[in-house]
């Protein structure tokens, strides 16, 4: 799986360089894409220095040098991977055509967000695999970051209703939450070796548009009118 993009403070080397090609930068962003691998396999209980630093290809010891302890790297990490998924969404979201629909707007997030959580980022499969398991005292940035992740999402679905593209007889927070939720449960099960990206993708897809729209609904009361 690729690697997060670069995020200023994840690049930032102990010694306060913010060249992200100065030696130290390089080093500790390795460390980092090493804890996010490491903690998005084996988990917030599972993971050990030796482990990261062997697939960092330094001496444990040196871990130390970029962070204070075990539990500040995977601090960092918890919230790279939802700052990565936001700047990845905002991306998106801005490069489309104007004029796009609020329901095809919503549909591209969906894309982004699971080809962003299955594909492109050991640092957000981690965050979201673990978001349940690390100490509050390590999540309090990631929450910050969901938080402000979450407007985007508040703001989709929001656009959606105000467009009339959502059931009516949907509550616009619980239909946001089971969305996103549902999303971000594909990083507990999807197995590569039992179907593409794309799959999961066009199904998740599917399920937003027709379990979001009213056609759905209108087409659901006509069946009931035809029935005897």
């Amino acid at each position: 799986m690729a690697r997060a993009r670069d995020i200023n403070n994840a690049v930032t080397s102990s010694d306060g360089d913010r060249d992200p090609d100065s030696k130290s930068a390089l080093t500790r962003r390795r460390i980092l894409d090493a804890a996010a691998y490491v903690l998005s396999v084996k988990g917030y209980g599972g993971l050990r220095l030796t482990d990261v630093a062997a697939q960092a290809e330094i001496q444990a010891p040196a871990i130390y040098y970029y962070f204070p302890s075990r539990e500040d790297l995977i601090e960092e990490v918890m919230w790279a991977g939802i700052a990565d998924m936001r700047e990845h969404m905002v991306a998106v979201l801005d490069e489309l055509p104007p004029g796009t629909s609020a329901l095809d707007s919503l549909l591209a997030a969906v894309e982004a967000h699971l080809r962003h959580a299955l594909e492109i980022s050991d640092y957000t499969t981690a965050s979201i695999r673990n978001a349940g398991q690390v100490p509050d005292t390590i999540r309090k940035r990631q929450i910050r970051e969901e938080e402000r992740y979450g407007e985007i999402w508040r703001g989709l679905i929001n656009a959606l209703a105000r467009a009339g593209e959502l059931r009516a007889d949907l509550d616009l927070y619980i239909a946001q939450m089971l969305v996103l939720g549902a999303l971000n449960w594909t990083v507990e099960w999807w197995d590569p070796r039992r179907g593409s990206v794309d799959a999961v993708v066009a199904n998740a897809q599917s399920l937003v548009r027709h379990g979001l729209s009213p056609s759905a609904t209108t087409t659901a009361t006509r069946r009931r009118k035809k029935q005897p």
